[in-house]
């Protein structure tokens, strides 16, 4: 039997390989230290780790992924920590890889509209590293001032533009991986087209179960002749629904469109003041238009009047860059803002066809009266991708199961339409259970033969994406072959 000392010795030794990997200073072990990563952007749940360590290359991330090879411990990848679905929540006694300390913009190629960047980059970083040379890198979430890159290709991040400009996929070339043995691999290139399989595309959203990418080639766009950005407002979120089936059936594609409802627009204007949302509308459309500047004007007129149509009340346009971004400043600001709203909120991320829309926001607001919780609708209206916000007080017993409950109806609702679990935050920890909601057992053992490839002792962020006995009463395989049994992480 290994005693209790000897098991602490085990411990440290390994501790010591870490710091020859990374440095003393890219490790962090005190109790209080580690409460600081215990969870990401979804705060509900929390897990301390038994180790943080923040490798600044691709070498010492090779290292690390490398020594949790060797002793079989469970490691979780993770970015800024802006996820809100718990992808890079710790799992118990888990090492937890940081690349927050990787954030050189390695090279930017304009000729050819490439960028290359460590994970750690800052999303919005890369548009400002080519900005002047008339170029802007189109994935923006919500959260993109504070999001990194990293997580982005993890979670395949869309945000306002992803109608008109794709997500994260869309966008990325090539990867640089550590694969969880600590091998160092290259996937895709420097082309958009690739020969082979599409390696790529299959990292990028797989939510750190295939590995770390390290290096990240992206593709950059001109920035647009024209842009111009509408605001209308409605007196009844469907009939802001049903503006936006009529936009696109009209063969429109603009670069965004959204909609923001009563609660949301107070709240905004209670915190950022905009002063451009109207408080007693039931619903605004933001919609931005951009490309030549006589299609942009064309596309202005013939978007006012499927609005005005649709039972708009005013429409406000703006061509000058400070005041499109003051309209789009609430709306940015928008899931910060719900925190004036209540003490507590919980995100939900489904996806349905927009010819389906008015019918699911009836539902979710039959929901809201059903458990006596108000919900505020916030959404990327063009592709139907819906953030629903449910308002909540988690100090009160109950609550948080609750709200779980509430938000898993509205997910089953979203499959039911013929939707999605997630359009951007993806799976995680948080909605795991509603897989097999989706998709077919065949489906998801399939998916599980894919991550068995790249993750074989199933040591990469454990626990993430597929159900488990724990949480769900589903099978599935254990969070890896093998522990360090003679290891006392704590």
């Amino acid at each position: 039997m290994i005693t209790q000392d000897k098991q602490q010795k085990s411990w440290q030794q390994i501790i010591k390989q870490f710091e020859a990997a990374v440095g003393k200073n890219g490790v962090i072990q005190r109790r209080e230290e580690l409460i600081t990563y215990e969870c990401d952007g979804l705060a509900s749940y929390k897990q301390k780790p038994a180790l943080v360590v923040l490798p600044r290359t691709t070498e010492e991330v090779a290292a690390v992924v490398k020594i949790c090879d060797r002793f079989s411990l469970p490691w979780v990848a993770r970015g800024a920590g802006t996820g809100l679905s718990g992808g890079a929540l710790p799992v118990e006694d888990c090492v937890l890889i940081v690349t927050a300390l990787m954030r050189k913009i390695l090279s930017i190629d304009l000729d050819n509209q490439r960028v290359v960047v460590q994970p750690g980059v800052i999303n919005n970083w890369v548009t400002q590293a080519v900005s002047g040379a008339g170029f802007y890198y189109a994935p923006d979430p919500s959260s993109q001032i504070v999001c990194s890159i990293g997580g982005n290709v993890a979670e395949n991040s869309g945000g306002v533009h992803c109608l008109k400009y794709g997500v994260t996929t869309n966008h990325v070339l090539g990867l640089k991986l550590v694969l969880p043995d600590g091998s160092i691999v290259d996937v895709g290139g420097q082309i958009p087209e690739m020969p082979g399989y599409d390696i790529t595309g299959l990292f990028v959203g797989s939510e750190g179960t295939l590995g770390i990418a390290t290096e990240i080639t992206l593709r950059i766009l001109k920035t647009p002749e024209s842009i111009c950005v509408l605001l209308a407002d409605f007196t009844s979120v469907e009939d802001a629904g049903a503006a936006v089936s009529d936009i696109i059936s009209a063969g429109i594609i603009p670069g965004g469109m959204e909609i923001m409802d009563n609660l949301s627009i107070n709240a905004v204007e209670d915190v950022v003041a905009t002063g451009c949302y109207p408080r007693d509308a039931a619903a605004i459309l933001l919609v931005e238009i951009d490309g030549l500047e006589v299609e942009v004007a064309a596309n202005k007129h013939r978007i006012a009047e499927i609005c005005t149509k649709n039972g708009a009340r005013n429409i406000t346009t703006a061509n000058e860059p400070e005041m499109r971004f003051k309209l789009w400043k609430g709306r940015k600001a928008a899931f910060a803002a719900a925190g004036k709203l209540s003490p507590d909120y919980y995100v939900q991320d489904g996806v349905i066809p927009r010819t389906q829309m008015r019918f699911v926001l009836q539902e979710i607001e039959a929901l809201s009266q059903k458990y006596g919780y108000r919900i505020a609708n916030v959404f990327h209206a063009g592709d139907g991708n819906l953030h629903p916000l449910i308002l909540y007080d988690n100090s009160l017993p109950g609550a948080l199961e609750k709200v779980e409950e509430l938000g898993g109806e509205i997910l089953k609702l979203c499959v039911q339409v013929g939707g999605s679990l997630s359009g951007e935050h993806g799976i995680g920890a948080d909605k795991k259970c509603y897989m097999p909601q989706m998709f077919t057992e065949t489906d998801l053992e399939t998916m599980q033969f894919v991550r068995q490839v790249f993750n074989p002792k199933g040591l990469a962020n454990p626990g993430k994406i597929f159900p488990t006995p724990r949480t769900c009463g589903e099978a599935a395989h254990a969070q890896s072959q093998k522990q360090f049994e003679s290891v006392e992480l704590f």
